[in-house]
């Protein structure tokens, strides 16, 4: 199988693995933590370990894109370490390890959260989730934003978990749909330092620069962790060159590499990344990399604890091995699900000069919505007529209605009037 994947793959195998956190204690941690993203010390070292025994080199992410771009030959399978998010677990548990063994690696930072208290969107939801569970306790759902039921509702009704349903969410929504579900989720639950969780920290710039120092490199990955197809063009454009000049700045070094977040991505956001220097992005598509393949779209495996765990709940050497070679993937065995997205429309109203948007007999400006995702916050209720080619290409149904010859009402509802 693994002969098979390298004549696939151009020649050589480039594997690139990615983690999130790596904790000392994976059961205790399992309790409050979204599962998918842990992994165990002891663990993570047996992953390189297996992966060198299975004739990988373990190589840096400058090494397998010159090897793809055909800048150099490799004289062995190339895997790639990554980490995102910049998780404290990554320098406490990941970076001795890796030192010690003179490992290269690569993590990909969202800056507006290094050297803060602050907790992902994710994590936060996530424990917040977990103390609704707890309390057995009902939502007002007229009170938090609509999309809300479709991430309480699957999980309040016991057809997904709360790591499953969350996965599922992020990718389908906005940052301030995400932050408004919490900001009232916390005031429903009455508030309490109970109500943020105490795990999920990340490191502090003194950190990353000690890690720097000892050759490790980093990349970008937005400044707030941002899903970026969600976003319009200046938004997208804020989140990677702020990101970018962020760490060059506090750390001193050329930043050239990219994640996506959740590991969504499309055209729009490659051709941003194109233009301002850098040359790879990873997704995390479970799928085989070529030789001379686009460096936008590097595939990558996702690991955690579980995906090592044999029939009798220990770990398992032949399964992790199995996992690398990409066994399940050759056999048919498993379904990688792909990163592509189509962008949102917030780009093209902004690329239409002087055209305004008519929500519910309200006419707006369109820069006022340079931050809102029509298709979110626009409910047409009487059937329109789309007659600019440029918009009835790309609006499905009667959501919007973007014209440049309307007049602007002067009792326009502000932004953060609309719901």
């Amino acid at each position: 199988m693994a002969a098979y994947r390298r004549s696939q793959s151009g020649g050589r195998r480039i594997l690139i693995v990615s983690y999130h956190r790596v904790v000392s204690d994976f059961t205790g941690e399992l309790q409050r933590s979204i599962p998918g993203l842990l992994i165990s010390q002891e663990t993570f070292r047996r992953h390189l370990e297996e992966a060198h025994a299975a004739g990988y080199e373990l190589a840096s992410i400058s090494d397998a894109v010159d090897v793809m771009a055909g800048r150099r030959t490799a004289k062995k399978d190339l895997c790639v370490v990554t980490f995102d998010d910049g998780y404290r677990d990554v320098y406490r548990y990941a970076y001795p390890v890796l030192k010690q063994m003179g490992v290269p690696a690569i993590t990909y930072l969202p800056t507006a959260f290094i050297d803060t208290d602050k907790r992902f969107n994710h994590d936060r939801l996530f424990h917040l989730l977990r103390r609704v569970q707890e309390r057995r306790f009902h939502p007002d759902f007229e009170a938090m934003p609509g999309p809300s039921v479709d991430l309480l509702g699957p999980i309040l009704s016991g057809h997904k978990t709360v790591s499953a349903a969350l996965d599922d969410f992020i990718g389908e929504h906005p940052t301030r749909i995400l932050t408004g579900i919490i900001d009232a989720l916390e005031k429903q639950l009455g508030g309490g330092s109970d109500l943020v969780p105490e795990q999920g920290d990340v490191m502090s710039w003194d950190e990353v620069r000690t890690m720097a120092r000892d050759g490790f490199e980093f990349g970008a990955h937005t400044l707030g962790h941002t899903v970026l197809t969600q976003e319009p063009t200046p938004v997208v454009e804020h989140e990677i060159l702020e990101s970018k000049r962020t760490i060059e700045r506090e750390v001193g070094i050329q930043v050239k590499d990219f994640a996506y977040c959740n590991g969504w991505y499309s055209d729009e956001i490659i051709r941003v990344l194109g233009q301002n220097g850098f040359r790879s992005g990873v997704t995390t598509e479970d799928l085989p990399n070529r030789v001379g393949g686009d460096p936008f779209t590097l595939k990558r495996k996702v690991m955690w604890e579980n995906f090592s765990l044999g029939m009798m709940g220990d770990y398992s050497s032949a399964l992790t091995v199995c996992q690398f070679d990409d066994c399940f993937g050759v056999l048919g065995m498993s379904r990688p699900v792909l990163g592509r997205r189509p962008h949102s429309l917030a780009p093209l109203i902004g690329s239409i000069p002087g055209a305004n948007v008519i929500i519910q007999d309200t006419v707006l400006p369109a820069s006022t919505l340079t931050k809102v995702t029509p298709v979110e916050v626009v409910q047409v209720t009487e059937p329109v007529l789309v007659t600019d080619p440029r918009v009835a290409a790309v609006v499905g149904g009667t959501q919007v209605v973007v014209a440049s010859d309307v007049a602007l009402a002067p009792e326009a509802a502000q932004p953060e009037e609309i719901q």
